[in-house]
Order: C-alpha cells, then sequence, then structure tokens
C-alpha cells in the first residue's frame, strides 16, 4: 500500500475545509496545510485535522504557494486538493482501493474533477479529467537494450474516481486579476496560460476586464512567435475587446485576421452582436447561423450553442418572424439534452 501526503493551500475557507477534511482525512497518511493569509477561522479548523499547519505570503502566486506546500511533505505520493473539494462515499471507496492497489511505477494518478460548471470560468466541460496524486521523489530508469535512453515521460494512470468540485462564489475575478498583473509585469505567457486567459474572459470576464486585456492581446496577435491557435485565440478577445469599446476599426481589424483564417464560433458572435447593434439583423443572422453550423468554438463552447442560438431567435424576433425565433429556441433546447 502507498503512503499518502494530503497537500492543501488555503485562505478564508473556513466555510468549505472542514467539509473537504472530513470526506479525505482518514485516507492520508499527513496532512499538510499552508495557509496564504486567512483572516477567519482557517487556521483554527486546520489545526483540529493536523499540526503540519504553515504560513506563507501570499504574493499573487499559485505556483510559488503550491511549491512551498509540496516542500513540507514526506510520503510516496502526494494528493493536491482544494478546500472547496469533496469525495462522496462511493469515490472515496474508490481511493481507498487505489492507494491499496496503485503499482510503484505509476507517477501520476488523473481523477476526474465534476461539477466544474457550476461557477464556469475557464472549463467548458462539467467533467475533465486533472492530475491530482503525484509521486513526491521520481525514479529514472535507463530503458530499450539498444540506443538506450532515460524514460522522460512519466507514466499516469486515469483513475474512475470524481472529485466534486464545490466552489461557494466565481474565482474569476481573483484569476484575470492576477493575469492582468503578470502581462503588466512583461512576462511572456505559457501557450497554455495564454489560452487559459483567453477563455476566462470569454467564459467569465467583465468588459473592464476585456478592456484591460486588449493590449495584451493585441501584441499576441502581432507576435510571429505565437502559433496560428495563439494568434486566433488573441484576435478573439482583441475584436471583443474593440467591440465592446465602440472602436469599429480595431474591432474589424482582429476579426477579418479570424476570418482570414478559418473562422470559429467565437468571432461569428461578434460579427452577429456587432450587426445586432446596429439593428442590421439579416446581416446578424447570417453570423450568428455561422457561429452554430458552420464553425467550432476554441474558447468557449456556448458560442456554437446557446449564444449563437439565441441571437438568432433575438434577431428574427425583431424581424417579426416569431415561428422562426422559436425554431431556435427549440434548437438551443435540445442542445441541453
Amino acid at each position: 500500500m502507498i503512503t499518502i501526503s494530503l497537500c492543501m493551500i488555503v485562505r478564508n475557507e473556513e466555510a468549505v475545509l472542514a467539509r473537504c477534511l472530513d470526506s479525505v482525512s482518514d485516507l492520508m497518511d499527513e496532512i499538510v496545510i499552508v495557509d496564504t493569509g486567512s483572516t477567519d477561522a482557517t487556521r483554527e479548523i486546520a489545526a483540529r485535522y493536523t499540526g503540519a499547519v504553515y504560513d506563507f505570503p501570499w504574493v499573487d502566486d499559485f505556483g510559488q504557494a503550491r511549491n512551498f506546500a509540496f516542500s513540507k511533505t514526506s510520503k510516496e505520493y502526494i494528493y493536491s486538493a482544494d478546500a472547496d473539494e469533496v469525495l462522496d462515499r462511493e469515490n472515496r471507496e474508490r481511493f481507498r482501493l487505489l492507494k491499496e492497489t496503485l503499482p510503484p511505477e505509476i507517477e501520476i494518478v488523473q481523477m476526474k474533477y465534476g461539477n466544474q460548471l457550476q461557477f464556469g470560468a475557464v472549463y467548458n466541460f462539467d467533467e475533465e479529467y486533472r492530475p491530482k496524486l503525484f509521486k513526491r521523489l521520481r525514479r529514472f530508469v535507463w530503458e530499450d537494450p539498444v540506443h538506450e535512453m532515460v524514460r522522460l515521460e512519466p507514466y499516469l494512470y486515469d483513475s474512475d474516481i470524481v472529485i466534486t468540485h464545490m466552489p461557494t462564489s466565481s474565482h474569476a475575478g481573483r484569476d484575470l486579476r492576477i493575469f492582468h498583473q503578470e502581462t503588466l509585469k512583461k512576462r511572456r505567457l505559457s501557450k497554455r496560460l495564454h489560452n487559459m486567459y483567453a477563455r476566462e474572459l470569454f467564459l467569465a470576464g467583465t468588459p473592464e476586464d476585456f478592456a484591460q486585456a486588449a493590449a495584451f492581446f493585441e501584441g499576441s496577435a502581432a507576435d510571429v512567435s505565437r502559433n496560428g491557435e495563439e494568434v486566433m485565440e488573441a484576435s478573439c478577445v482583441a475584436a471583443r475587446a474593440a467591440r465592446l469599446n465602440k472602436d469599429t476599426f480595431r474591432f474589424f481589424k482582429y476579426a477579418c485576421k479570424v476570418i482570414a483564417d478559418e473562422g470559429c464560433s467565437e468571432i461569428c458572435c461578434e460579427m452577429g452582436a456587432y450587426y445586432e447593434a446596429e439593428e442590421d439583423y439579416e446581416e446578424a443572422i447570417i453570423w450568428y447561423y455561422n457561429a452554430a453550423y458552420e464553425t467550432q468554438p476554441i474558447l468557449n463552447l456556448r458560442c456554437g450553442t446557446d449564444i449563437a442560438l439565441d441571437g438568432l431567435s433575438r434577431c428574427y424576433h425583431m424581424l417579426g418572424m416569431d415561428e422562426q425565433a422559436a425554431v431556435y429556441q427549440r434548437e438551443k433546447a435540445k442542445s441541453h439534452i
């Protein structure tokens, strides 16, 4: 049987921390909790479950905080959890069986993260695999009888464990603030973070968030070292920021960058919204139709379903074609079945 350290970073989680720990603490051999500046009873609650409670000054960097927390663990594997997660009875048993039977060569275990859309800000799917259990120390092994080399890729295992995400509010505002601060420092975002920043904007960003992000993504759209996917993401964000700011020249500049490539549902919805605001409903219908049926979304799946279909329904209603408007509302209802 493997040994596991539960590793958490927390801040002002008094409402949910005990719920999380009650669901997993007896499955763990060690519990390490790092507090990043709580002003409520979080630290006192944590101390009821473990003596390994540490302070870490918050510097708007989750990576630094998690690295510090991981450095305090001592068991074979580390289970990384957030305070708003819960393991139900069925998945507690799955976790227990995993602990008893996990082969020692497995270095990362992925678990399904459920209920992601309750306060959806980054993810398009309600259930997705995430790496959650990590071997603390990795052994490097030589492979192959000839032209041998050290195995570089970790051994991953996709488990059947489902972790229920039960947040009490959206974290989008916090995340977007950190993204914006990173761009002000002129730090280059990795391809993954570039995508997540654009996705979080399209899923949960306010007009102010788009205005703050505009300069960064305009720069990305012109960056020859970014690949085609990143340029398309950047152009979508820049186009929406321009539309919200009523900057028609910039709007069409970045919308056309995407259309000249292969287009996507997001930019078609932007075009639809532009012409709808101009009360050119016939033109708006063409673009909303393209969003729903002729292109694919790259950041927000709803741009290819609900958002586009709602746009079609509104525009047909404004043209006095209520029967056709109802057709698209039924299409929207079918997309949720």
